[in-house]
């Protein structure tokens, strides 16, 4: 590979670098909009992405995917479920399983927040061909699967 192969890939490391600060910044901007404190903010959207995938969390799932104690998640889903953004929803087949979901109002926020940056991103993505729009596809699933990968390696005390 070329130098100048190496600095592009630098640049591209650093454009996701700079895409990543971005959405921290724009998830801090939606939660404090919302008088919530940023996990309680990560956990309402990890709800209604989950349900967005026809995949419902349990408690114990959404703390595994937001980093919080058993103790931490029951305080986030109290606050969410008191501020009227999701409930909890027993299973039909195992009264035991609870699962989250969110409610027409949390949506509502989500999508007035959101909505305006999804008209952005389509005007963006309608700039580019299908055959680009694979290869960025390919690109983004495997640069979040290798993120994913490492935190979970480092989260388990790892250090690759």
């Amino acid at each position: 590979m070329t130098d100048g192969g190496r600095e592009q890939r630098e640049h591209l490391v650093e454009l996701l670098q700079a895409y990543a600060d971005e959405a921290g910044r724009l998830g801090h901007a939606f939660a404090a909009g919302q008088g919530l404190h940023r996990t309680d903010a990560a956990a309402l959207l990890a709800v209604l992405r989950a349900e967005r995938d026809g995949d419902p969390l349990t408690p114990g799932r959404l703390g595994e995917e937001v980093g919080l104690s058993s103790g931490a998640t029951t305080a986030a889903v109290d606050r969410l479920e008191r501020l009227g953004h999701l409930h909890r929803r027993r299973d039909g087949a195992d009264r035991r399983r609870v699962t989250l979901h969110h409610d027409p109002a949390g949506a509502d926020v989500g999508r007035a927040f959101f909505g305006p940056l999804a008209a952005r991103l389509d005007a963006v993505l309608g700039g580019y061909t299908p055959a680009e729009l694979a290869v960025v596809h390919r690109f983004l699933t495997e640069v979040v699967a290798s993120v994913a990968e490492h935190r979970a390696e480092v989260s388990q005390g790892g250090s690759s």
